[in-house]
């Protein structure tokens, strides 16, 4: 079962082009790196520097400290009622946890097939329109509203 704890990764470059991924479940949910904590007591940077490395196949580890930053800003969300499945029983509400992590021009993405088909850099302003998720549109326009 998922842990209703998760971290939401808002992956840029300099010229503030956001990176987003398609769904393989969904065909047409845009998003940034999502994913839930492995363990109650996983670290909130270790999880999302694991989830940008599955998701993406960026390592984070190999970019300057500092890229990966965490927002200190969180959110809560009811789950999709489709989605509630993955969840133990009754768990119908979601922590989500804010990050941003810059990464230089020439970065290469690597999806994991099984959970997205397909990724386009866009300006955050398109890109945060183009989110299927609310919360997710609102990350990408408070990182830039802080820079």
């Amino acid at each position: 079962m998922k842990i209703p704890i998760s971290v939401l990764v808002v992956i840029y470059k300099s010229n503030r082009d956001v990176l987003l991924i398609e769904r393989a479940d969904r065909i047409g949910f845009w998003q940034s790196v999502t994913g839930s904590l492995d363990a109650l007591d996983e670290d909130l940077a270790l999880a999302a520097t694991r989830e940008v490395f599955e998701e993406t196949g960026i390592a984070v580890a190999q970019l300057p400290t500092g890229a990966l930053r965490n927002l200190h800003h969180q959110i809560e969300y009811e789950i999709y009622p489709e989605w509630r499945f993955r969840y133990a029983p009754g768990v119908t509400k979601n922590t989500e946890h804010w990050f941003a992590l810059q990464v230089p021009e020439n970065t290469q993405v690597t999806l994991a097939p099984r959970e997205h088909v397909a990724y386009e850099w866009l300006p955050f302003q398109e890109a945060a329109k183009k989110c299927f998720s609310r919360s997710n549109g609102e990350a990408i326009l408070k990182l830039f509203s802080a820079n």
